[in-house]
């Protein structure tokens, strides 16, 4: 009597070109990056995305813009998505980086490198100060204290103290205090690549203050705080250097962006603005490492390129159901917003592992 012996199936393992793959994907950021670095010598047309050429002044203006709020996106989330603080503030030290390096510019006279450090100094003093006042209060009563201030600079602006801000017009920045390589539209270039190094900045030090000891303990505080405290650690501290490093980006970012417009202006100052951030970051998705920077450029690019859909001829021929609706760019983006929210719960970071799970739903059945 012979006995069968049985042998067990063999499994098929991972594919000997997956470690490869697996190697490629993670270059993939270092690909982009280069692509964005030498897109100002392309002629490349991009239709329905761009208006001229993508090495075009008006294309990089835009696109240098999209970057920025990106990066302005990307340091914001360090509140809100890995330390769990609601800010409806955080505009005041993108206003204050922007106004305090145009004031020092043009009432002082001071070198635009110079007067770029001590704007930076001032909003990261100011973010200092301020946090150590709104992190005394916790949940909805820090809310209501960061936009309390930020109402409170929002005013100081449009008073127009001493001059010094422009009141509801802004004040311009004076070029022939600028460097010349960054006046004039020849140098679109320049101030481009000056975004997409601010953005590859923000990237670079939110990913490494994450990463770090005091990054786990801003985790811990956003899941449970009370736990943290019990593990002998005092959150107050952790969650003001969360605060202040936000508000330094964010300086640096008003520095940016001053360079970019050729002024300050009294928008940046609003809670609206603050607003349109937590909108970038909920769109790209909150707490990831590339969803508020992928948040933060669509949502710029579209409320550019939405407000020229809305004033085109295509629309003002439309029926007037239709017409009074999609002419207003506000409307467009919250459709656009609400669709993301409802059809990519988690934001657009969560976009490709939705994309991978589609072959094994279908394979097994899964709905």
């Amino acid at each position: 009597m012979s006995t069968a012996i049985e042998t067990p199936e063999r499994t098929e393992g991972p594919s000997p070109a997956a470690p490869a793959r697996t190697r490629l994907l993670r270059w993939w950021p270092a690909a982009v990056l280069l692509v964005l670095v030498v897109a100002p010598y392309s002629a490349l047309p991009v239709p329905g995305l761009l208006d001229g050429p993508l090495g075009s002044a008006g294309s990089l203006q835009l696109l240098a813009t999209c970057l920025l709020f990106g990066a302005l996106a990307t340091g914001y989330d360090l509140l809100l998505g890995r330390t769990g603080l609601l800010s409806f503030g955080h505009a005041l030290y993108f206003a204050a980086g922007s106004y305090a390096t145009n004031v020092f510019l043009l009432e002082a006279g001071l070198p635009f490198a110079l007067a770029a450090v001590l704007g930076l100094l001032f909003g990261i003093a100011l973010a200092l100060v301020l946090g150590s006042v709104s992190l005394r209060v916790t949940g909805i009563g820090f809310s209501m204290v960061t936009l309390a201030f930020a109402q409170a600079g929002s005013i100081l602006v449009s008073r127009n103290p001493g001059g010094v801000t422009g009141g509801e017009e802004g004040r311009a920045a004076p070029a022939d205090l600028l460097p010349s390589w960054l006046v004039g539209i020849d140098h679109t270039a320049n101030l481009y690549w000056i975004a997409l190094a601010y953005l590859v900045l923000t990237l670079g030090v939110v990913h490494r203050a994450v990463r770090s000891p005091t990054g786990r303990v801003w985790e811990g505080i956003k899941e449970n705080e009370r736990r943290v405290e019990v593990l002998g650690l005092k959150p107050y501290g952790f969650k003001l250097t969360a605060f202040v490093l936000a508000g330094a980006l964010a300086a640096l970012g008003g520095i940016v962006h001053l360079l970019l417009t050729g002024g300050s202006t009294p928008q940046t100052t609003t809670s609206d603005f603050t607003l349109s951030l937590l909108v970038m970051v909920v769109l790209g998705g909150s707490g990831t490492r590339w969803g508020p920077m992928a948040g933060g450029i669509l949502y710029t690019w579209a409320d550019h390129r939405l407000g020229d859909l809305a004033g085109s001829g295509a629309v003002a021929g439309l029926p007037a159901v239709l017409r009074v609706p999609l002419s207003q760019p506000l409307f467009l983006l919250g459709v656009l917003f609400v669709a993301v929210v409802h059809l990519l719960p988690g934001g657009l970071a969560r976009l490709p592992s939705r994309l991978r799970a589609v072959p094994y739903r279908k394979e097994t059945g899964h709905q």
